[in-house]
């Protein structure tokens, strides 16, 4: 399967949709989900840690900052963050227009 970031809606399920962003999931593999986070000018993500599972954010648009337990950092277009099982991470959209980034992560219960 092969679609550009354009066309995730077309591609995924809306999952998440409220003030703050938008989550739409490809969850086409077995193991291994999707998601796009489309996260507002002004917000931050809720922040969650996943003991045992790891995750790659991609940002695809937009700036803004991460958080990885109590490790800050610019995130920007073309960054690519890996993060590994029991880190605290957190997004924050600093910019004036939306953050993009897509996220490879293992399939498990309920998500944050």
């Amino acid at each position: 399967m092969k679609f550009h970031i354009s066309e995730f809606g077309k591609a995924g399920k809306v999952v998440k949709q409220n003030d703050v962003y938008t989550v739409i999931d490809v969850s086409e593999l077995g193991h291994l989900n999707v998601s796009l986070t489309i996260l507002h000018p002004g917000k931050e993500t809720s922040g969650h840690t996943h003991e045992g599972a790891e995750e790659v954010y991609n940002f695809a648009e937009g700036e803004g900052k991460m958080k990885l337990d109590e490790n800050e950092f610019p995130v920007k277009k073309g960054d690519i963050v890996i993060i590994k099982g029991g880190v605290f991470h957190k997004v924050f959209n600093t910019g004036k227009s939306d953050l993009k980034f897509v996220c490879v992560f293992e399939k498990y219960g309920d998500r944050n």
